[in-house]
């Protein structure tokens, strides 16, 4: 019964971690988008990225993504690479800017993650 029990919690965060990774861009093509200009938002509150964040991060809190935005970034086709800090909220924050006609959203995921892939350009 514990080896059945064991190998359910193993399959259970194997499954959450897939889920988890899904809606992300994969490192190579942040890189390449990071390289092109692509503009890093950070969408945690403002005493989390007063923290630490990005040095190429800019903060557009998740709760008013979608009225700051807008002003923010006037070319709907600009790339946005979104992170927080599990990779949750930035996942919410694509699908609103998604369903706010912004076609080239992407979840970076989390601030580790966002560290690590901005670090590949120099960006770190």
């Amino acid at each position: 019964m514990t080896l059945n029990f064991l190998l359910i919690v193993a399959a259970i965060v194997v499954i959450i971690f897939m889920l988890k990774q899904a809606g992300q861009i994969s490192p190579q093509a942040a890189v390449a988008h990071l390289k092109s200009g692509a503009l890093v938002i950070d969408v945690r509150s403002p005493g989390e990225f007063s923290s630490g964040h990005l040095p190429v991060a800019i903060n557009i809190p998740l709760d008013v993504i979608e009225t700051i935005l807008p002003d923010r970034v006037k070319d709907k086709n600009q790339v946005l690479l979104l992170h927080c800090q599990s990779g949750m909220r930035s996942g919410l924050a694509k699908s609103k800017l998604k369903n706010m006609g912004y076609p080239n959203v992407f979840n970076l995921g989390s601030l580790a993650r966002a560290r690590k892939i901005a670090g590949q350009t120099g960006g770190n």
